[in-house]
């Protein structure tokens, strides 16, 4: 996956937007004000942060080399992938909005009507 690529798709998703908080190498990709990837995106080995359910993060990083804790960030709740060509894009696709989908589910919900959120709409199906 190419940093144009992976940039693209975290700016997809509804609200996202992508700050420089920390440093001008940075992207920060937050919905409502929450981060949910982080990525120098010009970096020589391209990698992302993404926001994982625990369990699941544990299984990816078990199969899956180039995953492992977050880098500087709460081991449990964040993985990093090193985008080396070994984790398939769509599974990558998957963690990004996986990740978004987190930090979604945990806004007020005013803000995730106002995102038209998929996951409002699963919950009202159940």
């Amino acid at each position: 996956m190419t940093p144009e690529t992976l940039k693209a798709a975290c700016l997809a998703l509804n609200g996202a937007e992508e700050t420089f908080p920390f440093n001008a190498e940075t992207s920060v990709f937050k919905v409502g004000g929450k981060i949910f990837a982080l990525s120098a995106l010009d970096a020589e080995q391209l990698s992302v942060s993404l926001k994982c359910d625990p369990e699941l993060a544990l299984r990816l990083r078990a199969a899956h080399p180039a995953i492992t804790g977050g880098w500087h960030l709460n081991k449990r709740h964040w993985n990093t992938v090193r985008l080396d060509g070994t984790v398939p894009d769509e599974l990558l696709l998957e963690m990004v909005e996986d990740s978004y989908d987190l930090v979604c589910a945990r806004l007020p919900r005013a803000e995730r009507l106002l995102l038209d959120w998929p996951g409002n709409r699963r919950s009202k199906e159940n």
